[in-house]
């Protein structure tokens, strides 16, 4: 146990942090296993044409939002052990923020429409076909459907100036 000892007390958060995305992950997983049920669409067939199966959109966004979690997972992984070793209690907070976002990136994506992986679980506005009400104007000109991405954008500042705070190098 020698080099458990190297690690700050608080590093615990930064696991937990870690098991609660893989968590996540394997719900994700879940959901793609119930889509290809409900979509009859059989493995090995990681994505569909649409000419093969009428809701071939539907089904590849749940799996275009679990494999893009994927995709980032081992990036999320590496910053959130290595800042973890200097700031666990920060580097725990972000990697909780990035796996609600996650969740909420996966449920809008999971709609059918890919736009609303953006909406971080506001009220939806798109029917199941595409149709859409119109959009409402905002104070200073922003529609309804650009708070969310305002929100998203915000976030990613803060973790990048996060990253650059902890280890003092630009992301």
């Amino acid at each position: 146990m020698g080099g458990v000892e190297l690690l700050p007390k608080e590093y615990g958060y930064v696991v937990l942090a870690l098991v609660f995305y893989c968590f996540l992950n394997f719900w994700m997983a879940f959901q793609v296993g119930k889509a290809r049920k409900k979509y009859k669409v059989f493995y090995p067939v990681m994505y569909v044409a649409e000419s093969e199966n009428k809701d071939a959109k539907f089904f590849n966004c749940v799996q275009r939002g679990h494999q893009n979690s994927l995709e980032f997972m081992p990036i999320f992984f590496i910053l959130l052990v290595l800042g973890g070793l200097q700031h666990p209690i920060i580097s725990a907070s972000f990697g909780l923020v990035y796996a609600v976002g996650r969740y909420f990136y996966f449920t809008g994506y999971a709609t059918g429409v890919p736009r609303n992986r953006l909406k971080l679980g506001l009220k939806e506005y798109t029917l199941r076909r595409g149709e859409t009400k119109p959009h409402t104007k905002l104070a200073g000109g922003y529609s309804r459907w650009m708070i969310p991405e305002l929100v998203m954008y915000a976030l990613n500042l803060i973790w990048c100036n996060g990253m650059n705070f902890i280890w003092g190098i630009s992301i």
